[in-house]
């Protein structure tokens, strides 16, 4: 029974490549050290997963930015605007396509389905030339198999790239992407040549769309290009790849109805779903990639449950046409267990990282052919029952304070129009007000003072005194700007999830549980195991500091409960909804004490809602119901003079307005630098939204100083 692994982290196990493309981005190393970093990388994941037994091992998931900018370099899609004159596209295009450079600003970035990870947005049109511009895929195959690891090169599949793209500035917004299908084919199937001239028996094209809600002319797009590369394919083994969700039954039909296709790849996780679709009508002779380990979430798999799923499959499709997978690429969750010092063993004893998936993937396929690691399965058991039964878990007074949130939709009393009166009168803000989103930059000094606190080598006043003086120099620093509605630069945090969860029950924490979001940007989400409960106040101490320092408003800054949830590593006992709820109850009592603290201002970061609605359509409602609720639980309670802030980013959050209105913010600001102002334009174009917009003017992301 063979194994196979979607795809893996690209950081390192201690974010080695972060480090590699900061110091290469500022000049202080050569393209030759950065190249070397990444090979280290690349040959240290492929000889892990092959001294495992994995059979099917990835090549080409490996990105200095992201996968998709790759299939923008391998195509030659560059905009004009970055000057490339052709050949093949070096680090200086590839990087001013996601950073933008002095001269020009970065493609559009956003999110990657309903993940964390960002991609940056194609931009294409009628006129776009493509041209083989990018060998990376071939050039990586070739180096692990010099390494003696025979992998499978995985590509963006065309039509998931196309859909994924948007159409360039000055071209129609309604020139249909999928018009250039024929204009990319050529290119893939001079890849796929040159991957098998290299010695490649099989390849994978992720085409993660098909689980999205699809018309027909975009299923038709599918077979079209398929049929297309049929030719291709000869001599080859093609798997095509979905997760993140179940597929709709015409998708399903479409995707096992592909010319030259050898296998197909399902998440079975997400997608449970999809499994009565496997059940009543696969492909006889073709191959089934079971994707039955988690690639999205830190748990340990329940490998009983997993071996019953591909027992139930495997006379379906056959014994030898079966192959244990991950549910997606690792690169979502953390790399390795072994690096952790922080966790105490029985939280440690209920967790898997990527590493450790890649150890599950090779068991359970064991197990399949006969060779069950009995041992590995009976600890496993173990654990499982150890998480269930923890007393660490269950806190029945907070099960009941969420259970008591029915009934009520937890709505300020006053329209938000009064409310802006009453705060207007209060606040006595220009017409215009001018403030920033939060965080300043946060300096070697600073990063070293907070350090030495966690680590009891500088004493509790001393850390209080350092970071008071920083949040003094914030302060005057915005006053002499003239800046209306101040913010104290968060000195205190390091990561703003982080950091409320370090202070809410329920939650664990890594020391290098590191997870790529873009480019070189790394987060490290909190572990969710248990009730959530706030046991004192988290922000009011520094908040009170800061606004002593100013006549001014001084913002009181949080992060909301739907952003804590979906940029944590969440539990999976319970809905997440009922989690949701937890939070917001915590930070309910945070924003009051803020109130009552004399904190006028209160912003309540939700950047993530749109990342977490569902992938269907059909199932958004449900979500927006219970997201959107959750915002209200956290300031339901407070006077009209108290204004309420939220701030969403790098989501194309237009088909969901509604439910921002229903929010009820005060006011809301909007990333609007990288996105030709198209996120703004929902706000005018037919909508009617009462309460105050800041559209963002800075990317903080982008080299290129915005009044230049």
């Amino acid at each position: 029974m063979a194994s196979h692994i979607v795809g893996y982290p690209r950081m390192g196990p201690k974010r080695e490549l972060k480090f590699a493309l900061e110091a290469f981005w500022d000049g202080k190393s050569s393209a030759e050290e950065l190249q070397k970093v990444s090979a280290d990388l690349r040959s240290s994941i492929w000889k892990q997963m092959s001294e495992v037994g994995i059979k099917y091992i990835p090549s080409n998931t490996f990105s200095y930015y992201d996968q998709v900018l790759d299939t923008t370099a391998m195509l030659g899609a560059v905009p004009d605007r970055y000057s490339w004159s052709g050949g093949e596209i070096g680090f200086d295009t590839y990087f001013s396509m996601a950073r933008g450079n002095a001269s020009v600003p970065a493609m559009e970035m956003t999110k990657w389905f309903d993940t964390n990870y960002h991609y940056i947005v194609p931009e294409l049109g009628p006129n776009t030339k493509f041209s083989y511009a990018s060998h990376k895929a071939v050039t990586e195959y070739k180096e692990a198999k010099a390494l003696g690891v025979d992998t499978v090169p995985v590509l963006i599949g065309p039509v998931t790239y196309l859909l994924f793209s948007k159409p360039a500035k000055g071209v129609e917004k309604s020139f249909c992407t999928l018009s250039l299908l024929e204009s990319i084919l050529p290119i893939y199937k001079e890849v796929i040549a040159e991957l098998k001239a290299a010695g490649a028996t099989w390849i994978q094209l992720d085409e993660p769309t098909l689980v999205k809600d699809l018309d027909s002319k975009q299923l038709d797009a599918f077979s079209k290009a398929y049929s297309e590369l049929e030719s291709s394919f000869s001599g080859l083994n093609v798997v095509v790849e979905t997760y993140f969700a179940d597929l709709p039954a015409e998708a399903y039909k479409t995707l096992t109805s592909l010319n030259g296709v050898t296998g197909f790849g399902f998440d079975l996780v997400r997608g449970t779903n999809t499994i009565e679709h496997i059940k009543s009508s696969f492909p006889a002779g073709k191959y089934l990639f079971a994707g039955v380990v988690d690639g999205r979430n830190i748990w340990a798999n329940d490998l009983a449950a997993s071996l019953t799923i591909l027992q139930a499959l495997e006379p379906v499709v056959g014994k030898d046409k079966l192959v244990v997978s991950t549910s997606c690429s690792l690169m979502h969750t953390a790399v390795d267990l072994v690096n952790e010092t922080k966790l105490d063993d029985e939280i440690k004893s209920w967790l898997a990282f990527a590493a450790q998936k890649v150890v599950e993937v090779n068991a359970l396929a064991k197990a399949l052919t006969g060779t069950k690691d009995e041992a590995f399965f009976s600890s496993n058991a173990a654990a499982l029952a150890s998480r269930r039964s923890s007393p660490r878990v269950t806190n029945e007074e907070v099960q009941k304070a969420a259970t008591a949130l029915k009934g009520s939709d937890h709505r300020r009393a006053t329209p938000v129009s009064a409310r802006l009166s009453a705060q207007q009168k209060n606040l006595n803000l220009p017409i215009l007000p001018t403030t920033t989103i939060g965080s300043f930059p946060q300096t070697v000094e600073l990063r070293r003072v907070r350090r030495e606190y966690k680590a009891n080598k500088i004493s509790e006043e001393n850390y209080i005194a350092a970071i008071k003086e920083e949040i003094s120099k914030v302060v005057k620093l915005q006053e002499e700007l003239d800046i209306d509605v101040l913010v104290h630069g968060e000195p205190e945090r390091n990561d703003m999830v982080e950091y409320f969860g370090e202070q809410l029950s329920g939650f664990a924490f890594t020391a290098n549980g590191w997870v790529q979001s873009y480019g070189s940007r790394c987060v490290k989400p909190p572990i969710i195991y248990g009730d959530v409960s706030r046991p004192k106040p988290m922000t009011v101490f520094w908040s009170k500091m800061a606004q002593s320092m100013t006549s001014r408003p001084m913002k009181g800054m949080l992060t909301g409960p739907v952003t804590i949830l979906n940029w944590s590593f969440v539990r999976n006992d319970q809905p997440r909804f009922q989690t949701c709820y937890q939070i917001a109850l915590a930070i309910k009592k945070e924003v009051e004490d803020l109130e009552a603290g004399g904190i006028q201002v209160i912003q309540i970061d939700e950047a993530a809602l749109r990342e977490g609605l569902p992938l269907r359509k059909s199932e958004h409602a449900f979500y927006l119901d219970w997201a959107v609720h959750s915002f209200r639980i956290t300031n339901c309670g407070i006077k009209d003079t108290t204004q309420i802030h939220t701030h969403m980013c790098y989501s194309n959050f237009n088909d969901i307005i509604q439910s921002i209105i229903d929010m009820d913010a005060d006011v809301i600001t909007i990333e609007n630098s990288r996105s030709d102002e198209k996120l703004l334009s929902v706000f005018r174009d037919g909508v009617k939204y009462g309460a105050g917009i800041g559209p963002g003017v800075y990317d903080i992301h982008s080299p290129p100083n915005p009044l230049h």
